[in-house]
């Protein structure tokens, strides 16, 4: 059975954690008593989506690439064949990211597949996603809606990056959506495969519910 993760008002990323780990904000789901410091933002600032709307527009062809390198994965069956998987096995041995990630006010994202070794190398690809976001369609089928780029910060587990320079993919910089005591993961989407009223590269997208 799938688990949907929903974050109190004004927090960031939802992900599966065991308190213990300290690694996700509060989430709530049916049989989960874990529970961990919250300590995020709705998302990015207004100013820095302007400025990636911006920056996006003249992105289309970089963005077809990455559409066309990710193609296949609208199987999940392929996904999982290249060796991606549900959430992501941290440094201590705690696998996060394994729900449904929404937010009560600003949308969802889904749910995330990562793929372990790019996930332990520090270099950003952007035809090789370290993440693929799949969304509930309306007959409850997962489908392929965006990618996400993910770099390990100084302050994840096990650390990775410690800028400067911050990590960025397709000309931008990339951000932490859940800082200590979260993952403090540098991350990026781009909804390539699924509209997003909100923008391209929004963490959330209001088109998105969680079951």
């Amino acid at each position: 059975m799938r688990k949907t993760w929903k974050l109190p008002f004004g927090l960031g990323l939802a992900v599966l954690v065991v308190a213990a780990a300290a690694v996700i904000p509060r989430v709530a789901s049916a049989g989960d008593g874990a529970a961990a410091p919250a300590a995020a933002a709705h998302g990015m600032a207004a100013h820095d989506m302007a400025a990636m709307a911006a920056h996006g527009a003249g992105l289309e062809d970089e963005l077809a690439q990455v559409r066309r390198a990710t193609a296949r994965f609208h199987d999940l069956d392929k996904a999982l064949e290249d060796g991606y998987e549900l959430g992501w096995v941290n440094g201590s041995g705690v696998r996060i990211v394994t729900g449904c990630v929404a937010h009560p006010t600003a949308g969802a994202m889904g749910y995330h597949y990562f793929k372990k070794e790019l996930m332990d190398s520090l270099a950003v690809d952007p035809l090789q996603p370290e993440v693929l976001v799949y969304a509930p369609g309306d007959d409850g089928k997962l489908e392929l809606a965006a990618v996400e780029w993910v770099v390990r910060g100084p302050n994840s587990n096990p650390p990775g990056v410690t800028p400067p320079p911050i990590p960025t993919v397709l000309g931008m910089q990339m951000h932490i959506l859940v800082p200590p005591p979260g993952p403090a993961l540098y991350l990026m989407h781009a909804w390539i495969w699924k509209h997003n009223p909100a923008g391209m590269f929004a963490d959330w997208n209001p088109e998105v519910t969680c079951p």
